[in-house]
């Protein structure tokens, strides 16, 4: 009896570690199909932060960025004209000078600084809304047809309960930023 139940234990294994076997076969494909699917099926997909730069094209000037707006934040000018220029030698290849013979020549001035109420609560205003305005002057001295004028203007909003003089060193930083990315994308991009 030990015999019969052994052999009929020891074909139980058989058949059992078949079976587990057989599952295991199976599984083999589908892993590898899985794997083919996840590897082969990848998304490719990039940003190019700037376009082509013409081989001819060396050197880049920044002129000084003026305020012309009626109110005028004194810090502005001087961090967007500052700003600016690391940009572009942190983005390009351009060579920064300060000669007239720059083969790019990038100036401006901020052509509007103001607030508006945008939202009210209680009839009482909640948000403002600090407009800034930019006008871009750009001069490629290599191709003619290529000078051209740009208006930026960004928006940047803030809580109502707070004057412009309060906020303003706070939205700074964002302004600079904002305006500056805004006219190298003007500039070098092909948006």
């Amino acid at each position: 009896m030990i015999l019969k139940n052994s052999k009929v234990g020891n074909w139980q294994l058989v058949v059992g570690s078949w079976q587990g076997f057989s599952k295991r076969i199976l599984l083999l494909p589908v892993c590898l199909l899985l794997i083919a699917c996840f590897n082969f099926s990848t998304c490719k997909y990039g940003f190019k932060d700037t376009s082509p730069i013409p081989a001819e094209v060396k050197t880049f000037r920044v002129n000084y960025l003026e305020n012309k707006a009626q109110y005028v934040n004194p810090q502005l000018s001087i961090q967007l004209t500052e700003k600016l220029k690391q940009k572009i030698i942190g983005t390009t290849r351009l060579q920064q000078t300060n000669t007239d013979d720059a083969h790019y020549d990038i100036s401006g001035y901020v052509s509007q600084y103001t607030v508006t109420t945008t939202g009210i609560s209680n009839n009482n205003a909640s948000v403002n809304r600090l407009s800034v305005g930019f006008h871009l002057i750009f001069k490629n001295t290599l191709d003619e047809k290529k000078n051209n004028e740009w208006d930026i203007s960004r928006n940047f909003d803030f809580s109502a309960t707070q004057t412009l003089s309060q906020i303003e060193s706070s939205l700074t930083a964002d302004i600079v930023k904002g305006i500056t990315d805004e006219i190298f994308n003007k500039i070098f991009s092909n948006w």
